[in-house]
Formats: structure tokens, sequence, C-alpha cells
């Protein structure tokens, strides 16, 4: 659970992001896993849910540390922080997440998902998919004009 104020924007990393609502002081703790308000679901949703609830367990979702057969879903703002091989964060500690620098209201958190997912693979972009769907849609194709489908 976000431990300090927060809001939801669109990003520059990938569709919306998790951003600082006021500034905050490198080594400050931002976030806790909060066993009582974050989520937890059964793994196993991954393979029987519905296409559509897999999908978004894939995208907000990870492994709970301490129970492998289950994946944790917060419920606040958290669930928006994006991945980044250059964090402002830390997560090393799984369980909480501390400022690594100071973060400037209107910046956005990111963290490395590494960090509390080893198994983290990077889904395909959502923003580079719907940008190539529109420009396809628009008779642009790898950078060239191409014919409309009808």
């Amino acid at each position: 659970m976000m431990l300090v104020p927060t809001y939801v924007a669109p990003s520059d990393v990938e569709g919306v992001g998790v951003f600082a609502a006021e500034d905050i002081k490198a080594g400050t703790l931002i976030w806790r896993y909060a066993p009582d308000f974050d989520r937890l679901v059964p793994a196993s949703w991954l393979e029987t849910e519905t296409p559509t609830m897999q999908d978004f367990l894939q995208k907000y979702a990870y492994p709970a540390h301490n129970a492998p057969d289950m994946l944790v879903i917060e419920i606040d703002n958290g669930r928006f922080m994006n991945h980044s091989l250059e964090p402002n964060t830390d997560f090393t500690k799984v369980v909480e997440g501390y400022a690594t620098r100071n973060i400037r209201a209107g910046e956005e958190f990111v963290c490395n998902y590494t960090e509390f997912d080893p198994g983290y693979a990077l889904l395909p972009s959502m923003v580079t998919a719907f940008a190539a769907a529109k420009a396809h849609a628009n008779g642009v194709a790898n950078g060239e004009i191409v014919a409309p489908a009808f």
C-alpha cells in the first residue's frame, strides 16, 4: 500500500503511472505490503480464470513473497507503478519500498520489477501496440503508406 500521497496520470513510460503528489525525500518509506489491504488471489487464476482476468493478472499481479501459490494485487495506486531499469525506488526488501533519491511532486515513481518478482518478463507494450494499430488503420505500416483494408 502506498504510504505517501500519490495520483495516477498519463506516463511517458507506459500507459498511466503513479506520481508523487508532494515532494518525497530520499530514504522515505513509500510503500509497504499490507496483507489486510493488498489482495491475495490464487496463482492458478493465471490459467483458470477468463482471458480478461488473466490479462489483468499478468499486468497487475505479482508473486506473493511468502506464498508462492498466491499473487498480490494492490488495490491502491501502487498497482500503476511502472517498471524501469533506472528506478527511483528500492524494493529489494520485497515488503517495503523506499525512495532512492529525492522525488519531486509530479514525478513518476518507477521501480525495477525484478526486485520483488525474480521471474518478471516485460510484457509487450500496450502503448506501442495501440500506436501501431492506429498507424495501420490510418494507412501507415513500418513508416510506409499502405492501402487501407476494406
